[in-house]
Parts: structure tokens; sequence; C-alpha cells
């Protein structure tokens, strides 16, 4: 049990802080609905401990690095039939909040309760958020401890500036409870090969994610690993 939930249970103050709890939650639950109501397709914006975060536009730099991975992996994942890959627009409905991270995959058994229609969607597989200035403290912060929480097996970060790519991996449920799970990192690269742990056999050139002409050659070697039957 989560060491913060136990401290609480033995203070005599529980039923009074419950109580509270309550109320706030359900003041939250109201602004939740309205955001539901008012946020339009137009704008990125997020639900985040009951406020709007609405998003400035991006730099060409972070639009780049999402445009190059997302070819990357949409490509591998339609070529063998893994799922489906999602990005920027998806809103990602957990518990409390409400998330559209840069990219996101639902493996094979996920993707399969997808709806045409669906405009809210549960904790995918994978989660990549591309940080910048104004998002690397919710990329670090709520939506590290949230993902983790929900079961979002693998997170990655990437700092378009330095080029680095963090890679995150859900520690074993045995090992803690759901409340308290923690992402571990495995690796932290800006050069080298990267396989994503959530999607089966993906191996990437790390320079792929960040160079045009290195992302055209690793788009024609899955091509080709294609015709060739592999």
């Amino acid at each position: 049990m989560d060491p913060f939930v136990e401290q609480l249970k033995q203070s005599p103050r529980l039923s009074l802080v419950a109580e509270e709890i309550q109320a706030h939650l359900e003041a939250e639950r109201e602004r939740r609905e309205r955001f539901y109501e008012t946020v339009s397709e137009e704008e990125k914006a997020e639900f985040i401990n009951g406020e709007i975060i609405v998003h400035s536009p991006v730099s060409m730099r972070h639009n780049l690095v999402l445009k190059l991975l997302l070819k990357l992996l949409d490509t591998y994942v339609e070529q063998h039939g893994l799922g489906y890959v999602g990005y920027e627009k998806i809103m990602i409905s957990l518990t409390r909040n409400d998330y559209e991270p840069d990219l996101c995959y639902f493996g094979p058994e996920k993707a399969a309760q997808l709806e045409p229609q669906q405009t809210r969607f549960p904790a995918p597989d994978f989660i990549v958020e591309i940080v910048s200035p104004s998002t690397e403290a919710r990329d670090r912060g709520v939506k590290f401890e949230d993902y983790a929480a929900h079961g979002v097996g693998e997170y990655w970060l990437i700092d378009p500036e330095a080029e680095i790519v963090e890679k995150y991996v859900l520690e074993p449920a045995e090992e803690t409870s759901a409340a308290g799970a923690r992402y571990t990192l495995r690796l932290k690269v800006n050069s080298g090969e990267l396989a994503a742990s959530a999607v089966p056999g993906l191996k990437i050139p790390v320079r792929a994610v960040f160079d045009r002409k290195e992302n055209l050659s690793a788009l024609q070697r899955l091509l080709q690993s294609r015709e060739d039957g592999g």
C-alpha cells in the first residue's frame, strides 16, 4: 500500500480529510464535464488536476521529431498488424485527468476495443512526449506519475533540442501496487539503436528520430524488410 495512504489511515482526522477530498473531487468532476462540453477539435487542451491546460503552437523542431518517429512507428505497426498508433489529438482519459500525448500506441488487444467514433481513450501501452520549456515540468511530473499509476508500460521522453531519447519502463506489477507503480530509466541515448519494449520486434536508429536522411534510410529498410518477408 502507498505509504501516504497508510499514514493517513492512522490519523484521527481520516474522516474529515476524506470528506474534504470528496467535496474537492466532486467540484473537479463538474469542471471536467464542462471541459468535455467546450473543448474543440481545433485546440490542443488537457484537463490536469482540475485545470484546463491549453497548449501553445509547437516549434518546427518539435513537429519534425514527432513526424519522423510517427512515420517509423506507424509503418512498423501497420506492417505487422500490431495495433494502432495515435498522435497529438488522441485524448487519453485516466481516472482524474485527460491528456493529449504527442504519440501513443495501443497493442492488438486494446486496439481491438477502439471504436471509429470514439473521442476519449483508455490508457495505451506506450506513450511518447516531446518535451518543450512549457511542458517539461508536467511531462516529468504529473504525467510521469499518472501514466505509471494507470499501467502505461513504456514511456519515452524526447528532447528535440539536445536530441536525446529517454526510455522508461514500468516496474513489474508484482513488485509494487498499481497506485505506487514507478518507471525505471532503461536508456538515455543520442545514438545507437533503440527498441520499444511495448512494440514487439521494433528497433530503430536513434538518429532516425532527429535526422531526415537517417529517417528515410530507416523507413526504406522497414519497407524492404516487408517485401523480403521479414
